[in-house]
């Protein structure tokens, strides 16, 4: 019989994360949320869009928008180089993309490896952290990017089915 508070970190543990690096930290998401990677491309700005929406691109057809996660972290200036990408995800059927400063592996996390995130007041807000991935010294922090992208502050979700 499995123990009631294991089943929330069992869910997530044992799935594989897309790592990816905003700064000196690496962060993870759902694997299953990325629909795929590419590289950073002007974006055409829309008017009056908060900073953290860099604006939109056209995706083989589909006009979809690009918010930087450096700005909406308050991370310092973004830099766009060969390293810089753009991950376009999939969320609740729609398609968001993300620009990060690179994207580094895919790694299968057992539930042994992820830790509980800890309470502390950072500009990354908890409510969006499943946890943190231990792999040896590495250490991951894990989005939950479907609370992310669709929360209000973010703002996506209303905009794209306006």
């Amino acid at each position: 019989m499995a123990d009631v508070l294991t089943t929330g970190a069992n869910e997530i543990a044992g799935h594989e994360y897309l790592a990816f690096t905003l700064g000196s930290e690496e962060y993870g998401i759902d694997i299953l949320k990325v629909q795929e990677i590419r590289g950073y491309e002007t974006v055409t700005r829309i008017a009056n869009a908060p900073e953290f929406i860099k604006g939109v691109i056209n995706l083989r057809g589909i006009i979809i928008p690009v918010v930087d996660m450096r700005i909406k972290f308050n991370l310092g200036s973004p830099v766009y180089d060969q390293f810089t990408v753009v991950i376009i995800l999939n969320i609740s059927g729609r398609i968001v993309g993300m620009v990060v400063d690179s994207v580094s592996d895919v790694t299968t996390l057992t539930p042994e490896q992820v830790k509980p995130s800890p309470e502390m007041g950072t500009a990354f807000s908890s409510d969006y952290m499943i946890g943190l991935g231990t792999i040896d010294e590495r250490m991951l922090i894990l989005v939950n990017i479907d609370k992310l992208m669709s929360s209000a502050e973010m703002g996506l979700m209303e905009q794209l089915a306006a």
